[in-house]
């Protein structure tokens, strides 16, 4: 632990230039993450150690951190490879000391590397590297007077043009293994490289579903994630191939300036190797290392997608603890319809068919109506899966005892639940139909809840979830996971084993005894208590308390988000105004008296003190927002009830580079291109929308043959101007296809298409 506190002191300044931060701020986290402390600890309950650093800050340094530890362990082994070597001088330790990044490493260490044999090697062992040498001289020699002296059959050396390729092989390793040279030409590659995919011969048909790349380019340097990444997918699926290179001829022109230093023989004979070392060994080179480089820029972003995808979803509204029937629907095996108390837990089961083919309403509205009154629901959440609009249309034709709410909800990831150990182990005595009408009311009562039992990228939130590093997006989405339990808080009487296990500084296994404590001890009563239990020593008591509620107990500031160890404030705070906490919480007068400068110390500062005023103002306070019942357009249940140019209610599913997906209630969500999210040009679609955001939208077109719809959220989508604004807005980026010129914008679809007759139509209404 030491070595590793010492590394990251040595960085802070390197990181805090990288970051625009201080240097105090960053080496502040830098310990308190060595030391053990969560990112959301140190986010809340740090601040004035940091500098108020949030969670986003905290995480970039940790994990700029963590690169150049990496970066440090590389530098090491090739440091013992030279060594072993004895190849190792001042001189190179120096160079290797001063490289800050792996490429600059691997190109300083390229010539030293152990290496299998290669036209080069094979050149030098038949003796032709002292030729190579004299022809890379350049100077006023003649290489084929030079290189007879070389010919020698016994060595495989036949003819003077023999010894004249060796030695070129020779000197176009030297040139390939020239870390200046390599380095100019990966800033040209990531400069001006032109990604170019095409489809494999004879793959036509098969790969119709990237036909879009059959014959296509565009900069690397500007390709959006979800084209690189669909291109790389079409590859995989061999389907297509693609390169990604610069123009040859400023790439040879860079080398030429660089190696070609005279005019003579021995120039032309350099001259020669420079392109076939580019040719045949750079080129290569620099292309594999800019297919990864963009394939982790395009990885980054997908996930950042993903990211803030899942973060919307995870912190919307919940319902709160009201009794809630949860139906599963379902055709020919009917609908599996749940009641479940204020708490979650599972009261009454039974299954309903009161949709085709059976369509039993009457048997169907009985049961509803007698689990209503029995249980007295105050909501019903209806999943939004097949024959899940014609449920709930007929659950809303019901007329209960008393009011009752009907939602949709998103059953994305239900069925991963229903499946899962987790819903075993918690419903050991059910089918997994009962276990996903479980996860669908509990969804409605608390999505954060029920969510993080599911893995996230079952969620259907991601965009080429399963193309990009697969351990970069399980930390990233995990760290947003982690964000939302505890920005949220949870209540320790109640919760899961899942989520408990997402507090900071829990373990799953800590998360196991807590609810083995609350099983045979009963309900906690204070946080104090957390300290009996197995494993819940005083740093991670510390790291977790803050986070977790316990409503009803001995202390009234265990039910908010003040650290126990401020308790004490607190206290001071009202003693010294004559007052009890309960009087500071609810008497706003009595804490607008409070001088805060009062009670700065040297480990509390005024961040600390005025999250304090907050919480007690609004103690355990839920961040989310407050819940507000979403439905659907009456009678619009399928796809075919689609006309062009109907306006319609709907639900953001999720959000990607290229626009969003947005739920109308016709079990097929339709796309809102990032063209028409607004009146304006758009950038990034999550500036215009987000996941669960509620939305109007205008149908723009149906395809009901491949079951696409296309929405529109300008005002006027159909109008002709706005088509003209997205191309000069979006010339520059729009890529090449080919060596085509750009194609001028598509014509609104001609009447004599099944779209044109649709446009037509809406026209003339209009």
């Amino acid at each position: 632990m030491h070595n590793e506190v010492v590394m990251k002191d040595m960085y802070t300044g390197k990181v805090a230039e990288e970051l625009n931060l201080k240097e105090l701020q960053v080496a502040a986290a830098a310990r308190l993450l060595a030391e053990g402390a969560t990112v959301p600890f140190i986010a809340r309950y740090r601040k004035e150690a940091t500098g108020s650093l949030d969670e986003v800050a905290v995480i970039a340094i940790r994990d700029r951190l963590e690169q150049l530890k990496q970066l440090d362990a590389r530098r090491e082994t090739i440091l013992k490879s030279l060594e072993e070597q004895e190849k190792l001088t001042d001189e190179l330790q120096e160079r290797i000391d001063g490289a800050e990044t792996l490429s600059q490493l691997e190109d300083i260490y390229l010539p030293y590397r152990p290496k299998r044999r290669t036209r080069g090697t094979m050149a030098k062992e038949k003796g032709l590297e002292p030729l190579a040498e004299v022809m890379f001289a350049q100077e006023d020699t003649d290489p084929a007077l030079e290189a007879s002296a070389y010919v020698d059959a016994e060595k495989g050396v036949e003819t003077v043009e023999d010894a004249l390729a060796g030695a070129r092989d020779i000197i176009a390793e030297w040139i390939n293994e020239n870390g200046d040279a390599r380095d100019e030409l990966r800033k040209l590659f990531a400069a001006e490289g032109v990604l170019s995919a095409r489809i494999i011969a004879g793959k036509e048909d098969q790969g119709v579903k990237y036909k879009d790349y059959y014959d296509w380019k565009e900069p690397v340097a500007a390709a959006p994630s979800h084209r690189i990444l669909a291109i790389r997918r079409g590859a995989d699926e061999e389907y297509l191939s693609f390169r990604i290179l610069p123009a040859e001829e400023k790439a040879l022109a860079i080398l030429e300036k660089r190696f070609v230093t005279h005019d003579g023989p021995a120039s032309e004979q350099v001259r020669l190797a420079v392109k076939d070392g580019y040719k045949r060994l750079l080129s290569l080179a620099m292309e594999t290392e800019i297919r990864l480089e963009s394939k982790k820029r395009a990885d980054e972003a997908a996930i950042a997608v993903f990211a803030e995808n899942l973060r919307n979803l995870l912190m919307a509204p919940p319902l709160g603890q009201k009794a809630v029937m949860g139906v599963d629907p379902g055709l020919r095996t009917g609908c599996k319809v749940v009641c479940l108390d204020a708490q979650g837990k599972l009261l009454d089961t039974a299954t309903i068919f009161p949709i085709e083919p059976f369509k039993k309403t009457a048997e169907a509205e009985k049961i509803l109506k007698a689990f209503v009154a029995r249980y007295d629901m105050e909501a019903i959440a209806v999943g939004n899966g097949t024959g899940g609009r014609e449920t709930e249309t007929f659950i809303r034709s019901i007329g209960f005892d008393h009011p009752v709410t009907t939602v949709m909800v998103n059953e994305s990831g239900a069925s991963v639940y229903s499946a899962s150990k987790v819903a075993r182990d918690e419903f050991p005595d059910y089918d997994v139909t009962v276990r996903g009408a479980v996860s669908i009311g509990r969804r409605l009562m608390d999505p954060l809840a029920e969510l993080v039992k599911i893995d996230p990228k079952s969620i259907g939130v991601g965009q080429y979830q399963h193309d990009v590093d697969q351990g970069l997006l399980k930390r990233s989405l995990d760290d947003v996971v982690v964000s939302c339990v505890n920005a949220v808080g949870v209540e320790v009487n109640t919760a899961s084993r899942e989520i408990l296990g997402y507090v900071s500084g829990l373990s799953e296994r800590l998360a196991g005894n807590i609810i083995v404590y609350r099983n045979e001890n009963g309900p906690f009563r204070s946080r104090k208590e957390l300290l009996h239990v197995s494993g819940m020593g005083p740093k991670t008591f510390e790291q977790a308390a803050g986070f977790l509620r316990i409503r009803g107990g001995d202390n009234l500031l265990d039910a908010s988000a003040v650290h126990p160890e401020r308790y004490a404030v607190v206290e001071a705070m009202a003693r010294n105004n004559g007052a009890t906490v309960v009087d500071l919480m609810t008497d706003a007068m009595l804490r607008d008296a409070i001088r805060l400068d009062d009670y700065v110390t040297d480990t509390v500062g005024m961040p600390t003190l005025t999250d304090i005023m907050a919480e007690l103002a609004k103690p355990g306070r839920d961040p989310r927002e407050e819940f507000d019942a979403f439905s659907f357009a009456d009678g619009v249940t399928d796809i075919t009830d689609l006309e062009v140019g109907m306006q319609l209610p709907g639900i953001v599913t999720n959000v990607t580079a290229f626009g969003a997906f947005v739920d109308i209630g016709v079990h097929q969500d339709g796309l809102i291109h990032i063209s028409h999210l607004a009146d304006k040009y758009v950038k990034n679609p999550h500036d215009e929308v987000k996941v669960n955001q509620t939305v109007t939208v205008t149908v723009f077109a149906v395809d009901e043959a491949r079951r696409r719809i296309s929405l529109s959220m300008r005002k006027d989508p159909f109008a002709d101007h706005h088509r003209k604004t997205e191309d000069v807005e979006t010339a520059s980026e729009k890529p090449r296809r080919g060596k085509k010129k750009r194609e001028k914008p598509a014509s609104p679809p001609q009447p004599e298409t099944e779209l044109g007759r649709a446009l037509s139509k809406w026209r003339k209404k209009h």
